[in-house]
């Protein structure tokens, strides 16, 4: 599971689908876990990518 912003989803995608052979669920974060950083940045996280 990747959480990322929206600048990095696509690669959060492509990484899950390679490990895992099969299509991530892709959820927004809520508001009460908001304050999270994105996997492959400082930015703010937006997605969830994982099952």
């Amino acid at each position: 599971m990747f959480i990322c912003c929206e600048e990095h989803v696509d690669m959060a995608i492509d990484m899950y689908v390679d490990e895992t052979e099969q299509a991530p669920n892709i959820s927004l974060i809520s508001v009460d876990n908001s304050g999270q950083s994105c996997d492959f940045c400082e930015n703010k996280a937006v997605y969830i990518v994982g099952n």
